[in-house]
């Protein structure tokens, strides 16, 4: 993903970890919280199989519909 398009996408990530902020529910291995801004970086690497940099670039759409997703559905 070239440096314009990878921007966009951090700043889509960083509205979505603060939306997803105190709405994931706790889990055992996070006694003080979750991060939701890693929670939703994870979650694109594990959908895309790749970091969000690495993605291509016609592929950005998908991405930030998945990070919407991701918002509707705090898991």
């Amino acid at each position: 993903m070239n440096s314009e398009n990878a921007k966009i996408v951090w700043k889509y990530i960083q509205k979505a970890g603060d939306d997803l902020q105190g709405k994931l529910p706790s889990h055992p291995n996070h006694p003080k919280g979750r991060n939701p801004y890693a929670h939703v970086a994870l979650e694109i690497k594990t959908h895309f199989q790749m970091t969000y940099k690495d993605i291509p670039d016609e592929k950005i759409d998908q991405v930030l519909e998945y990070i919407d997703y991701l918002k509707k559905n705090p898991s």
